[in-house]
């Protein structure tokens, strides 16, 4: 393992990280000013790069943007005795691996330093794929069934159903059909059935002559004319009004519509894709779907797995997110610990694919560091987490309530609430380290409203890593 650069003009800092690296057999070198760390880079790397944030010369965010330039996978931890919030957002936004705040528990430093080091050596293995990845991911063999019809249907024109749970993914395997199609030079729209009233939905589908409603001052084409020589995506096919239903069963059978209020028939070259989280046969049987509709829709099923159905994708898939989700925010990709890839692969994601999607870009924008843990994510998701555990602890509240009044307690407010307020900012200072900008932040409190709780709570024993070096 390469050594761990630790840059400090002061002394006695760097005589800390020299004993307690030794101590955990981590090589090491120290350096007292940026420029000479800058020097030593031109002869070789480190594994992890520690650096003050004010130094003589050039400070550590300036080396945090040249290092970055040239080692963009170089983790890099940024620490300051001016613990503020324009320092710690302007690390973050450079690409800090971590933020670590002065005074600091030299235990809590050498973990982070450690996960700095098992992110590094992850980087260097090419965990993170930096190629352009396909157009739908999946490596489970549901997913490899999927790609299979995908590919056997590109030259046929044949109309599909897609069906599997929201979130699953239908609207990509359905451009996908298209793009690997004979149509893939003409349009593809795409249109929600379930998502605007009768009326709006014929007028979207087929279009209408001016005049033909009040408020219809011009011809508008709709979806089946925008669509002329390629694909149309009917998703959820199974809301759609049982009117509209015969309308859309004449096309199929006929080739042909009209336009709200028009007279001239309209030839339709359009292949139909459609799609449905709903049982079809179901509600057939239940009269709520055209059973002649249906085998029209249903020449070709295909039908896509849920998130549960293929867990050994949840990892790929995520990895996709977080670039994904760094990309559109400018920043650098956060990545999942295995302990985390672990931990979200035996979850449910009722979601779906766009429920992970969904957590991935939560997690670009909120987790603190580099490197997600079990600990980053939200709180739903976390072992304990979610409604059931919320109504849990309310309902553990009110029975103490209750009890402190059946033992003829009274002004009993001021205690629970003392109580709640000493619980909600000692987990925060624990899972900071007892670093108080980053408790405050997490509570949407300010910087003197947690010192001031943390005297009146008397919580300061808890706060010890602003008290140790």
């Amino acid at each position: 393992m390469k050594p761990v650069w630790v840059i400090d003009d002061d002394r006695s800092i760097r005589w800390v990280f020299e004993k307690a690296l030794a101590r955990e057999d981590i090589p090491y070198k120290t350096f007292a000013t940026t420029q000479e760390a800058l020097d030593a880079l031109k002869q070789g790397v480190p594994q992890v790069l520690v650096s003050d944030i004010r130094m003589p010369g050039a400070s550590g965010l300036e080396l945090l943007q040249s290092v970055k330039q040239s080692h963009p996978g170089l983790p890099i931890i940024i620490m300051t005795a001016y613990s503020d919030l324009e320092s710690a957002v302007a690390a973050f936004q450079g690409g800090a691996f971590e933020y670590l705040p002065k005074p600091f528990d030299v235990d809590q430093a050498v973990a982070l330093i450690r996960r700095a080091i098992g992110e590094s050596m992850r980087e260097a293995e090419g965990e993170v794929a930096r190629e352009t990845p396909p157009e739908i991911l999946g490596q489970a063999p549901s997913m490899q069934e999927v790609f299979r019809a995908i590919g056997r249907l590109s030259q046929s024109n044949a109309t599909v159903l897609i069906t599997g749970e929201s979130g699953t993914g239908k609207e990509l395997v359905a451009l996908a059909l298209h793009r690997h199609s004979s149509r893939a030079a003409k349009p593809f729209v795409a249109i929600n059935t379930a998502a605007m009233p009768k009326d709006l939905l014929e007028s979207e589908l087929f279009g209408h002559e001016r005049g033909a409603f009040t408020g219809a001052q011009a011809m508008r084409r709709g979806r089946f004319e925008q669509a002329e020589g390629g694909t149309l995506f009917l998703d959820e096919i199974g809301d759609m009004p049982a009117e509209l239903q015969t309308r859309l069963l004449r096309v199929l059978s006929d080739g042909q519509f009209y336009r709200v209020g028009g007279h001239q028939p309209i030839k339709a070259n359009v292949r139909v894709i459609a799609a449905t989280h709903q049982d079809l046969e179901e509600r057939v049987r239940q009269g709520l779907f055209r059973e002649d509709l249906f085998h029209r829709l249903n020449v070709i099923r295909l039908r896509l797995p849920s998130l549960r159905e293929r867990r050994e994708d949840i990892g790929l898939l995520a990895k996709h997110f977080l670039v994904k989700s760094a990309q559109q925010l400018g920043v650098e990709a956060k990545r999942l610990s295995v302990e985390a890839m672990d931990y979200l692969a035996v979850q449910d994601f009722p979601g779906n694919v766009r429920q992970l999607e969904n957590l991935c870009h939560w997690l670009t924008v909120m987790a603190a560091t580099q490197a997600i843990e079990i600990s980053d994510l939200p709180p739903e998701l976390k072992p304990g987490g979610g409604t059931a555990a919320e109504s849990d602890w309310v309902s553990a509240l009110e029975r103490e309530v209750e009890r402190a009044f059946a033992g003829g307690e009274t002004a009993i407010l001021d205690k629970f609430s003392q109580a709640f307020e000493k619980a909600v900012i000692g987990t925060a200072l624990a899972r900071t380290g007892g670093r108080r900008i980053e408790a405050a932040n997490l509570l949407g409190m300010g910087r003197n409203t947690i010192t001031r709780k943390i005297a009146e709570l008397r919580l300061d024993a808890k706060s010890g890593a602003d008290e140790a070096v």
